[in-house]
């Protein structure tokens, strides 16, 4: 029989370092899964025709994360409202968010268009309504 390879102590430690780093990024026993959206209670859209192809919608939810939920709110009535419209896509234009006795709110503004449009945050109006159907939340 072999015997096994001897190591110098710094490379044993340098083992159980990134062992102990890699150990370290593991989501604690009970966390909740990052990729799973914390349910809220999704209370209505109110949309606002401004111009042509500028929409404003006021959104509402309350609960577990409805502070982060409600601005995704906003974007699923934004690209169901686009696709009602015979349009493509949409682009975010601004989102004021506010709480006011456990309900949040968003303010947001899109324009809509039938090509993809300039500006950095783009929605392809078709995949973000499949997106709001597979996460639960309601479009217009």
């Amino acid at each position: 029989m072999a015997a096994a390879p001897a190591y110098p102590a710094a490379t044993a430690a340098l083992a159980l370092t990134a062992l102990a780093q890699v150990s370290a990024c593991a989501a604690p026993e009970g966390a909740a899964d990052p990729g799973v959206r914390a349910q809220s209670d999704y209370l209505g859209v109110e949309t606002r025709l401004l111009d042509g192809d500028l929409v404003n919608f006021f959104v509402a939810a309350r609960g577990e994360g409805a502070r982060e939920n409600v601005v995704a709110y906003a974007d699923c009535a934004a690209a169901q409202y686009a696709l009602i419209r015979g349009y493509g896509f949409a682009r975010h234009v601004r989102t004021n968010v506010a709480q006011e006795g456990g309900i949040w709110r968003a303010d947001a503004v899109y324009t809509i268009s039938p090509a993809l449009p300039d500006g950095l945050r783009q929605l392809d109006a078709e995949v973000v309504v499949a997106n709001c159907r597979d996460n639960g939340i309601p479009t217009v």
